[in-house]
């Protein structure tokens, strides 16, 4: 009798189970190490739902740009505790990652602007306003839960033309201080810093730093176009001497290794910081909670961000 390569693979998946050994969702074993889960740690810092309200301090609403407000684009915009009418406030404009999705660890993401946490955990509610930035699909008429633009095709045009405009409207319209706009991003949203971030002189114009967190754009080559290496390395040429923090989960892939070697095979001077997050979850929550990591990245924002 002939065993289906389906029936292996089941049959391995059950196996690990039963063995008690994670697997993710194509059944693959994950390999253990013995890095803490962020269960492991109560969080300190609660996430505001989005909410159908006028923007106030403390609050997080759900918004449009006023050139789509007649498409199904949204955004998620925050004003800190202490905001005032008048004042300056240091932005931080924030990617999602890829959903739906679910790691072993039961680590979720949504793909949605609202399901974002990495702003709230920087800033713990005060001084930043932040915005949760949407992708677009292809005509600039609705967000997306996976990459950016349509399937296969994944046009990043529509989304790098909304962040940039509603960078500058909420500049505008509640007092962002354009001179430090800190760009930030979870998985997707990591990749996106560079690719949809560094995607052209204007838009990298906008930051003052970034902090992509699990990936970076170039390391390895995905399923949208432009996702190779030459073509990472010629957004790359655009950071200049935009300061990164570049943070990933602790697993046992040496993700950060395969990163630091990729940018050094690029040649390109760049102000990187490269740090683990202590954690070993796929999940942006680790901001929630305190943490050495967390302790470093609040130093490199104070350097980075809000110091003159």
């Amino acid at each position: 009798m002939t065993t289906s390569i389906k029936s292996i693979a089941l049959l391995f998946s059950i196996g690990c189970l039963v063995a008690g050994i994670p697997v993710n969702v194509r059944g693959q074993a994950v390999t253990q190490h013995d890095s803490k889960d962020i269960r492991s740690v109560a969080a300190d810092v609660i996430v505001p739902p989005m909410v159908q309200s006028l923007p106030a301090p403390g609050y997080r609403v759900r918004e449009t740009h006023p050139d789509y407000v007649q498409t199904e684009v949204y955004h998620a915009t925050y004003l800190p505790t202490d905001w005032r009418a008048g004042g300056k406030y240091p932005v931080i404009v924030e990617f999602a990652g890829n959903g739906p999705y679910r790691s072993p660890f039961g680590d979720v993401s949504t793909g949605l602007v609202e399901g974002s946490k990495l702003g709230i955990g920087i800033g713990r509610g005060e001084r930043f306003i932040w915005i949760c930035m949407p992708y677009l699909n292809n005509i600039g008429t609705k967000n997306v839960t996976q990459w950016w633009g349509n399937a296969r095709s994944h046009d990043p045009r529509p989304t790098v033309e909304y962040c940039k405009k509603t960078v500058e409207w909420i500049c505008d319209t509640y007092g962002g201080d354009r001179k430090r706009v800190l760009l930030v991003g979870f998985s997707r949203g990591a990749i996106a810093c560079n690719f949809v971030g560094l995607y052209d002189d204007e838009i990298a114009s906008l930051w003052r730093a970034m902090i992509p967190y699990s990936h970076y754009d170039g390391v390895r080559e995905w399923g949208y176009p432009e996702s190779d290496k030459m073509a990472a390395r010629t957004r790359l040429k655009r950071l200049g001497q935009i300061p990164q923090l570049i943070c990933h989960e602790d697993d046992a892939r040496n993700t950060l290794k395969d990163t630091k070697e990729y940018l050094g095979r690029t040649a390109i001077p760049g102000k990187f910081t490269l740090m683990s997050t202590g954690f070993r979850n796929h999940n942006d929550a680790w901001i929630l909670r305190p943490s050495a990591a967390r302790e470093k990245l609040d130093r490199w924002v104070q350097a980075h961000v809000l110091n003159d």
